[in-house]
């Protein structure tokens, strides 16, 4: 039986380990990868929902679904070891890996769309002219069918007879 704890006791360990790299994943994620507030919002909820999920298939599958205090001091053991050791080290090399490739990735997708540009900019430079005739002529004729539009509207002046 004690045996047994104790395996528990390392499992949940190993528990608490897994959460602070989940943990680090995110933290490394917002390092690399500059987000908004709500991009953030969505990152820790599903931080949550996988730390919940991680956290209940090990207390069913490993205690048959007891809770006990020993579980949660095993997953706090855990984290606090991860990321008091291996989680610098983790995010160090991480964020330098993701930045160099992210940079990388960039500088070469900038050389195969470089030519898709020069040719968006030439349609752009000799369409400007003919695009531009055609927008003020179509402002012209929107005008002037709103002037004849307001004049059929308009109620005639009924002139008094004479006579």
């Amino acid at each position: 039986m004690v045996t047994n704890q104790a395996v528990l006791f390392l499992i949940f360990v190993i528990n608490g380990i897994a959460i602070g790299l989940l943990f680090d994943v995110f933290r490394i994620l917002r390092r690399t990868f500059h987000t908004s507030d709500m991009v953030t919002y969505v990152e820790d909820i599903l931080f949550w929902l996988l730390t919940g999920c991680i956290l209940l298939y090990s207390i069913f599958t490993f205690n048959q679904g007891e809770i006990r205090l020993f579980l949660f001091i095993g997953i706090l053991l855990g984290c606090i070891l991860y990321l008091l050791t291996f989680s610098r080290w983790m995010i160090k090399i991480s964020v330098t890996l993701l930045t160099f490739l992210k940079n990388t990735i960039g500088k070469v997708l900038a050389i195969i769309f470089y030519p898709i540009q020069l040719v968006v900019k030439w349609m752009k430079k000799i369409m400007k002219k003919p695009i531009s005739f055609i927008i003020i002529n179509l402002r012209q004729f929107s005008t002037n069918i709103g002037k004849m539009g307001k004049k059929l509207i308009q109620k005639p002046k009924i002139q008094p007879k004479k006579g």
